[in-house]
């Protein structure tokens, strides 16, 4: 039998989901299947609307060996295997004679453990041991959500969290879930045989394309135990995050309150000399946080030394201790002392790390108003475990509709611990780029404009004309506006003032869940949705309630943000154009996902505004808007205010 071609597989599964098919969606196809056929590596940026789910998973699925998938949100795991997957399996079938199976992979906490649900969460001692269920009281939101879990454990088939609809509490669902440092294992635990946990490991072993998320990815490579099953082909959708997901998955973090937990759950099950030393240790550090100010510690200063020294030794006997004692007084006693050697395992990697100073670790104090401070650790670059981890004995391909920064591959590249394309050498993966466009037509569906005009942003302080400005916009575009503002503190500013002076409804983020918030910014285009980093990148607004994404300035990182700076300091130390490289690259990612906002479907229409003047006048500016979507571009107020009111008109009179 023939093999099927490319193109028959994916006009199959483009007609089975009713779509159309794009140039660019073909381009990436190929692409993608060349890439697995010669097992080398693309980076393939695929605009808005290109179908670059149905690019990817087509190659896949009729390649035949293993593929893992791997996203950043939540939302497109979900659309890839409830909907994507399914329909594209059954559009193939009759050409490749087989139904591929596919599977949904994510960390332990992520489902319900089924051990703590009848056995109950092994407590900290002042607190005793309780049924959770018994002590919430069932008129309290804990309460209510945890007898929803009862409830729902009895008929979910998955355990997952996310399949629970509506969602619970963090809190909530912490007493329901374990780490996969806390869990027993299959073969102690009472209900291993039914384990929800397991049985997605198992189903993801027999799949043919297994979906999980960029931290469980991330896991994977760090920790060195495998998580995900063996595979030829692996392929980073949204690969713009992944970078900031292993970095998040390689920091280690130290508070006082966490320290505390730790003494207490391990007090138990040690020797009261060992549990002294701890507890001493963990007292002689939360003295040394009490007077934490917030920012970068280049070298460790002598008593936070001292305290970390005497946790990591203090720590280290207690796991030697727990280890080598059984009590069987104690209710439970494998579920807590898995809970216990969990919490103490942690405060031993952390403060040896710190304590041990690589030069590839960067250390800082944060403080929170509310929850005091916190110490941290992280890698100062992932790019050499993304290097020596990702790219081995697999083919990998890394898509987003944002790869290209300031005209290019080569900095996300870098960032991926690739060299320049075209470079070989030894041990240097070879990789190719690819930019397969956008079906919209962005000259004649979106003007950029800058308003030229406007005082340069400073650090501190309200800006008056920006106000003013912003203000102006929204009422010529008779709402329909999505606020984009490189803080909380801004984003508040001006929906406050902007309440007082406009009679459209302004929704904040924070108010509400965000997930309500875009549905009711969706149905009303008079209204205006503000917020921060969440909103640059998890708004997908077609159609004329987003017709106006102003951005407040230019989203550089903070001067002040300790992981920015020092990674900005050591490129200027090997030679390297600091700022650009990390502060720079840094903003036009984060505008090139904030402008893609406008534009989501072929019909769309609008503006996306900048009221920060630096991308006219500085000479960055240019790196910047080469990283966005080619708009129209203009200074012209009175230009653009014409344009916006045009584009309210129209919608007025579709009667939208």
């Amino acid at each position: 039998m023939t093999k099927p071609s490319l193109p028959d597989l994916l006009h199959a599964a483009v007609s089975a989901v009713g779509g159309t098919e794009r140039p660019g969606q073909v381009a990436m196809a190929e692409a993608v299947a060349e890439a697995i056929d010669d097992n080398s590596h693309r980076l393939i940026q695929a605009g808005t609307g290109t179908g670059k789910s149905l690019g990817y998973l087509v190659p896949a699925l009729a390649h035949g060996e293993r593929v893992v998938v791997a996203t950043a949100t939540l939302a497109l795991q979900r659309q890839l295997v409830e909907r994507d997957l399914p329909r594209t399996v059954e559009a193939l079938h009759p050409q490749l004679r087989r139904r591929p199976q596919f599977a949904m992979l994510k960390g332990r906490s992520n489902y319900l453990c089924l051990h703590r649900l009848h056995e109950g969460a092994p407590q900290d001692e002042e607190e005793g041991l309780f049924d959770q269920f018994e002590a919430a009281t069932p008129t309290s939101k804990l309460g209510k959500d945890l007898l929803r879990l009862r409830d729902w454990a009895d008929e979910t088939e998955t355990g997952d969290r996310d399949d629970l609809t509506p969602g619970v509490s963090d809190k909530a669902w912490s007493q329901i879930s374990v780490s996969s440092r806390e869990c027993l294992g299959a073969t102690k635990c009472a209900y291993g045989a039914e384990c929800f946990a397991e049985a997605a490991r198992e189903r993801a072993k027999l799949a043919d394309v297994v979906v999980t998320n960029h931290a469980l990815l991330a896991i994977d490579a760090i920790e060195g135990a495998p998580v995900l099953p063996q595979h030829e082909v692996l392929i980073v959708d949204e690969a713009h995050e992944l970078v900031s997901r292993v970095t998040g998955v390689a920091t280690g973090e130290l508070t006082p309150g966490q320290v505390n937990r730790a003494v207490k759950r391990s007090a138990k099950l040690v020797d009261e000399k060992i549990a002294d030393a701890l507890q001493t240790a963990s007292e002689t550090f939360e003295r040394v946080m009490e007077l934490a100010l917030p920012g970068r510690l280049e070298e460790i200063p002598e008593d936070l030394g001292y305290a970390l020294m005497s946790l990591r030794d203090a720590s280290r006997n207690v796991i030697s201790a727990i280890g080598a004692t059984r009590d069987k007084s104690v209710h439970d006693e494998d579920a807590v002392r898995k809970q216990a050697l969990a919490a103490v395992e942690n405060i031993h990697s952390v403060a040896e790390r710190i304590t041990n100073g690589s030069e590839y670790d960067v250390v800082w104090y944060e403080r929170h108003d509310r929850f005091g401070a916190t110490l941290r650790v992280a890698p100062l670059s992932v790019s050499g475990l993304l290097r020596e981890k990702l790219f081995e004995d697999r083919s990998v391909v890394l898509t987003s509709a944002t790869l290209k920064i300031g005209g290019d591959f080569n900095g996300v590249a870098a960032s991926l611990g690739l060299s320049p394309e075209g470079v070989e050498g030894d041990d240097v993966p070879l990789w190719k780029g690819l930019d397969v466009g956008s079906p919209f037509d962005y000259p004649k569906q979106g003007i950029l404009y800058v308003a030229k005009h406007l005082a340069t942003p400073g650090r501190e302080g309200t800006r008056g004309d920006m106000m003013d400005e912003l203000a102006e916009l929204i009422e010529a575009a008779g709402g329909r506006t999505l606020g984009l503002f490189s803080s909380m503190r801004g984003a508040k500013a001006a929906a406050e003032e902007l309440r007082g002076r406009l009679d459209n409804p302004i929704l904040l983020q924070g108010e509400e869940t965000l997930g309500e918030l875009i549905k009711t910014f969706a149905a009303d285009p008079k209204t205006c949705l503000f917020g921060t980093l969440s909103l640059w990148q998890g708004v997908d607004v077609p159609g004329p309630s987003c017709q106006l994404v102003i951005m407040d300035r230019i989203p550089f990182p903070r001067p002040d943000d300790p992981l920015m700076s020092a990674r900005q300091k050591s490129v200027e130390e090997h030679g390297g154009n600091g700022f650009m490289a990390v502060a720079a690259t840094h903003a036009a990612l984060l505008m090139a996902q904030g402008a893609g906002r406008l534009v989501r479907a072929s019909g769309d229409r609008g503006v996306v505004a900048v009221l920060d003047p630096r991308l006219a006048t500085a000479r960055y500016g240019s790196f910047l808007r080469a990283t966005l979507p080619d708009f129209w571009y203009t200074n012209d107020r009175n230009q653009v205010r014409r344009s916006l009111a045009a584009i309210d008109a129209a919608a007025q009179a579709d009667g939208k």
